[in-house]
């Protein structure tokens, strides 16, 4: 059954808790469109704002949530796509024309995290996220380097796509995964005990992988064990992805966002007219689920929490 269908918008129900996700008379929302591909949304709670990049336009724009304005933040960005925000509440940027994953200080200055691993440049690091103890996890597929699109043709360095680790103290990047086709989005469960990242390689082909795999993290909290496969890609492809204080995870594909539960089960779906990339809880109570579509950012409210 669907609820608040609006020009191709609105909640699908898989299973029934999925309708206690929401009110009924909720309504996806458009607050604005013009970008090309959008992107990377992080939100800051301190000035009630969120951030997004429009990847192909080389901008990070900027949402304000106490008016409802947007504007230009960063132009040109290093053609940016994940953002997210630190403990200390700065900006974290990966930068696909710059290979690089950048932190913006306070004062508005750019300082470079990590560029390289063992003395070669990265891929185009593609999204990133904060762990409790201050570490960085990011990943480094190649779509910022295999065409103009996103960034430029350019040479890859490494022996592939992986996925790493900064260490808050030394600054150190290491590699913690190297089984992939192209990794995407990641995100931590709650309580940090696993990592989800997804696996967006049938991007390049039809026979490559297209879903969320599920590892432990090691008790050290710093390297990876196990994975097993949490959910495959129903249609298009998984992009960024968030889980919510109750551990429900909600990705990104082709035909809007899907909610699943942590035994991998699909309990429901926000259908957007057009496909959705990324996506970030944000507002006073983290309420507000903050949708990147392609050329549009679309908003609604939920009666769970990021």
């Amino acid at each position: 059954m669907f609820y608040g269908e609006i020009d191709g918008s609105g909640f699908e129900v898989i299973q029934p808790e999925f309708a206690n996700c929401f009110v009924g008379h909720a309504r996806v929302e458009r607050l604005w469109t013009g970008g090309r591909w959008s992107e990377g949304p992080a939100w800051f709670g301190g000035g009630r704002y969120l951030l997004w990049s429009d990847i192909p336009n080389n901008k990070i724009m900027r949402y304000d949530d106490t008016d409802g304005s947007v504007s230009v933040f960063r132009s040109p960005s290093g053609f940016a796509n994940g953002n997210t925000t630190d403990r200390q509440g700065r900006l974290l940027t990966c930068e696909h024309y710059n290979r690089r994953l950048t932190r913006t200080e306070h004062d508005g200055s750019i300082t470079v995290l990590a560029d390289k691993y063992k003395g070669k440049r990265l891929n185009s690091p593609n999204d990133v996220v904060v762990k409790s103890d201050d570490s960085i996890w990011f990943t480094d597929p190649d779509y910022g380097i295999i065409a103009d699109y996103e960034g430029k043709v350019d040479t890859m360095e490494q022996d592939g796509c992986h996925v790493y680790r900064i260490d808050p103290h030394t600054v150190e990047v290491t590699r913690v995964a190297n089984d992939f086709d192209h990794p995407n989005g990641l995100a931590f469960s709650t309580d940090e005990k696993h990592l989800f990242i997804a696996d967006s390689g049938g991007t390049e082909g039809p026979t490559r992988p297209k879903h969320i795999r599920r590892f432990d993290v090691d008790t050290s909290g710093k390297t990876l064990g196990r994975s097993t496969i949490f959910a495959e890609c129903p249609t298009g492809f998984f992009d960024g992805f968030r889980i919510d204080q109750q551990d429900r995870l909600w990705a990104s594909c082709a035909e809007g966002v899907i909610c699943y539960r942590q035994d991998g089960q699909l309990i429901g779906k926000i259908k957007i007219p057009e496909m959705v990339a990324n996506l970030t809880f944000g507002g006073l109570q983290r309420n507000r689920l903050f949708i990147c579509g392609t050329t549009s950012l679309y908003a609604v409210y939920l009666k769970v929490n990021g």
